[in-house]
């Protein structure tokens, strides 16, 4: 499994011009399945996207968590984080899930995120998706698992 972890002020998913999902400010997750995963994979990245510790505290450290701010998880799939590009210029996706079970393990990951309080909303998964977002810092974090 691999996340791509953006702490993020408002932002915004549309399918075709239609507003999906939208936050206020949280953290957007770009999260791709690679082929094999488990559950037990999607349990703990779901506990490590929920307790990352990427947020100002009063004294402006990054040490406080989506949870502890408050804050909201807008949740996307994205098979190209498992682009393979060691030959060529060609990404190579052979190393992604099958759909159905890719599917399945979003869907999965997004309710381990729910049961930790959190208020996840999600795109649509194998749609076209455009997204509007505003990045705080920025901060950014890949997470493999």
């Amino acid at each position: 499994m691999k996340a791509v972890v953006q702490r993020v002020g408002r932002t915004s998913l549309s399918v075709d011009g239609k507003l999906i999902s939208e936050i206020d400010s949280g953290l957007a997750v770009f999260f791709g399945v690679k082929e094999g995963d488990s559950e037990a994979q999607a349990e703990a990245i779901a506990r490590k996207i929920a307790n990352l510790r990427i947020f100002r505290d009063e004294n402006g450290k990054m040490n406080l968590s989506v949870k502890d701010v408050g804050g909201q998880i807008l949740l996307v799939s994205q098979f190209t984080l498992l682009g393979e590009c060691s030959h060529g210029n060609r990404p190579n996706f052979s190393n992604a899930e099958k759909p159905e079970r890719a599917k399945f393990l979003y869907e999965y990951t997004a309710e381990k995120l729910r049961e930790q309080g959190l208020e996840v909303k999600c795109g649509v998964f194998g749609a076209h998706m455009e997204i509007q977002q505003f990045n705080d810092g920025p901060v950014s974090i890949i997470l493999d698992m």
